[in-house]
């Protein structure tokens, strides 16, 4: 990075949440015009959040065990970072001079204090005193900044009994965060927390610890392409089989790199910002043209709800504080910022947009955490760079195939196609927990003109966190595109092919992706005395999406490729024939067409739901048919 580039970094280090703003950014204080519609765009919105959560505030005080939480719509329990919210209230109560936000910022910290709050400073994440802890650093993040941009509106003994509780937090993160204690998204964010309360309760100490972290967290961003990694347990000595680190998107752009990004610019830290900005823009490579995170291959992705991740906060800070270094990564916080909006409805964030048509009730987990980082924007709103659309996103002009080595995953653009392709292989627990996209599986198919085609689910549904996800609401029915057969009542797909290969050709207009697969079962046994091995290759041009799949072994059981298509529910569907089916969409039609019979899998109705991404979808399944060894699909858009 140029020198002059750290000039633009340093003249707005006071983005960072710790300290007052006075003398600094003078250069910056004359916001564009233009930005004012992004501004308009989240302050109207923050308060949609703000007053839909107190819509669910339970206030009742004969009830201590409730009184004070925020109700969710969707779960039988209490999230215990509900408390989180303390920050957007106190904002809304110092913009609105609305007393309701004060008296839902109490109503939150008295529930947390009589029901999670513990003895060495820490909150829980449920009631259960042995719950996990780790979630402290995030509350304490929000109570500092509640307290230092509008600590004034309370009045004198709460802000000083919420400084105590405080100090009380950021001495538990103090004591116990190291960096690899547990997954990176905590240390990670602790780089920040501690610096922003050392800042606000002048503990030189905490400060200290921060800048150590800073420090260390430098060694965590994979060798290729700079991905933030470290989501599973002692990250830094587990490896999958294929060499690669833990990496989930989710995790990453909507938490952690907020925190590092945040801290960097205030402490001017140089190194730490020229390996952020490389990390931001690998990581900008996966949200879709309508502003999705494609985390259809992370290794969370359990918690993918396609605008980001269920339990984080958003990914508005990192790329909205950084747009000055790429315009484009204004134009991520804008979009992503818009499909929040557009998945939202009644005040509170539904976890993915098939939840409102699908009469999916939302978890209010969703709103309480993302409402923080829009209240940080508004709260740095003129120093902050200039942050608009007018710079596409990388996969809104892309026109190759891109294979990040340190995934195993390939991106492929071609016409309006996009789409992407995982033989990803590291787990979370490198247990057999769950299964993101991988086996050499389609993870996305989105087209510009009609949108999101096909979305990755985990290959069955399972609560990896049971505190922090919402149950399937039906039969559960993976989303992922994969073939499957059934033998011995046991189910067999490349979806838990780890070892599985994917190469990749670019020529004469095509872009080509083969994928060499063998159909294995949930503890990776190869299916026998039937067709195991196949390959699939994936073809783009502009004008259609071809998948062929094809044996050359003998097929002995029922076997198919199925491809669920993303599809709400006031969408007709056609079959024009045996073979062929049409999807209207609201920009156009939708056309399979096949070598053999399009079938639907037996659902109540023509759709399915899923909860990853938060999706509903009509899955389609194409059977080898009599000694056939090959399938041929075509997708094409009109």
């Amino acid at each position: 990075m140029k020198r002059r580039d750290f000039l633009q970094l340093s003249a707005i280090a006071g983005v960072g949440l710790s300290l007052p703003m006075t003398g600094i950014l003078n250069a910056c204080t004359n916001h564009p015009e233009h930005s004012l519609e992004f501004k308009n765009l989240i302050t109207g919105l923050l308060k949609d959040w703000s007053d839909g959560m107190l819509k669910v505030q339970i206030n009742n005080s004969a009830n201590l065990d409730e009184h004070g939480a925020l109700g969710c719509p969707s779960c039988s329990h209490i999230h215990g970072r509900c408390m989180d919210a303390v920050y957007p209230f106190l904002y809304m109560a110092d913009k609105t001079g609305d007393q309701k936000y004060i008296e839902g910022a109490k109503l939150v910290m008295t529930w947390a204090e009589n029901n999670v709050s513990q003895e060495n400073g820490a909150w829980t994440v449920i009631k259960n005193p042995k719950s996990w802890k780790g979630i402290t650093v995030f509350g304490a993040i929000a109570l500092a900044e509640a307290l230092h941009y509008h600590g004034h509106v309370l009045d004198e003994e709460t802000r000083k009994a919420w400084t105590t509780r405080l100090e009380k937090a950021g001495q538990y993160i103090y004591n116990t965060f190291t960096i690899d204690f547990t997954n990176i998204n905590y240390p990670g964010t602790a780089v920040y927390g501690l610096d922003l309360i050392g800042n606000v309760l002048n503990r030189d100490d905490f400060k200290a610890k921060s800048k150590k972290l800073a420090s260390e967290v430098k060694a965590y961003f994979t060798a290729n392409e700079g991905l933030l990694f470290g989501e599973c347990k002692k990250s830094s000595s587990k490896l999958s089989e294929k060499g690669l680190h833990g990496v989930d998107l989710g995790y990453n752009v909507e938490e952690t790199l907020n925190s590092l990004v945040m801290y960097a610019l205030k402490e001017k830290d140089e190194e730490l910002l020229q390996i952020l900005t490389k990390s931001l823009n690998s990581h900008l490579e996966f949200m879709l043209p309508d502003g999705a995170w494609d985390n259809s291959w992370g290794n969370r992705m359990y918690k993918w709800s396609y605008w980001g991740s269920r339990t984080c906060d958003g990914s508005q800070p990192a790329f909205g504080m950084m747009a000055h270094i790429n315009p484009a990564f204004g134009t991520a916080a804008v979009k992503n910022t818009e499909l929040l909006q557009r998945c939202t409805a009644d005040g509170l964030i539904h976890g993915g947009p098939g939840f409102i048509e699908a009469g999916v009730p939302p978890c209010v987990h969703h709103t309480f955490t993302h409402a923080k980082p829009l209240a940080a924007l508004l709260d740095h709103w003129n120093h902050l760079p200039e942050i608009n659309t007018k710079t596409a996103l990388p996969r809104a002009t892309a026109d190759d195939v891109k294979h990040f080595k340190d995934l195993d995953v390939y991106l492929f653009s071609r016409g309006d196609w996009r789409g992407t392709v995982s033989a990803y292989d590291a787990e979370y627990h490198y247990q057999y927990d769950f299964r993101q996209a991988s086996g050499g599986a389609l993870g996305v198919l989105y087209h510009n003109k009609v949108g999101l085609l096909c979305a990755a689910s985990m290959a069955e549904y399972y609560m990896v966190e049971k505190n922090n996800q919402q149950p399937q609401p039906n039969k559960d029915i993976s989303l992922t595109p994969r073939i499957e057969t059934f033998k011995d009542d046991k189910w067999y797909t490349n979806l838990y092919d780890l070892p599985a290969t994917v190469k990749s050709n670019d020529e004469n207009g095509k872009i080509e992706l083969l994928a060499n697969v063998k159909l294995k079962d949930v503890d990776r046994k190869v299916v026998e005395q039937t067709a195991s091995d196949f390959k699939i290759n994936y073809k783009s041009t502009v004008d259609k999406m071809e998948i062929v799949v094809k044996t050359d072994q003998n097929i002995t059981e029922p076997t198919a490729f199925v491809i669920p298509i993303i599809s709400p529910n006031n969408e007709v569907v056609t079959r024009v024939s045996d073979t062929e089916i049409t999807i209207k969409k609201p920009e156009g039609w939708v056309t399979l067409k096949a070598n053999a019979s399009i079938r639907i899998k037996e659902i109540e109705g023509k759709r399915t739901f899923n909860m990853v991404p938060g999706v509903e979808a009509i899955p389609f399944e194409i059977f080898f048919e009599d000694e056939s060894k090959e399938l041929l699909l075509s997708i094409t858009v009109s």
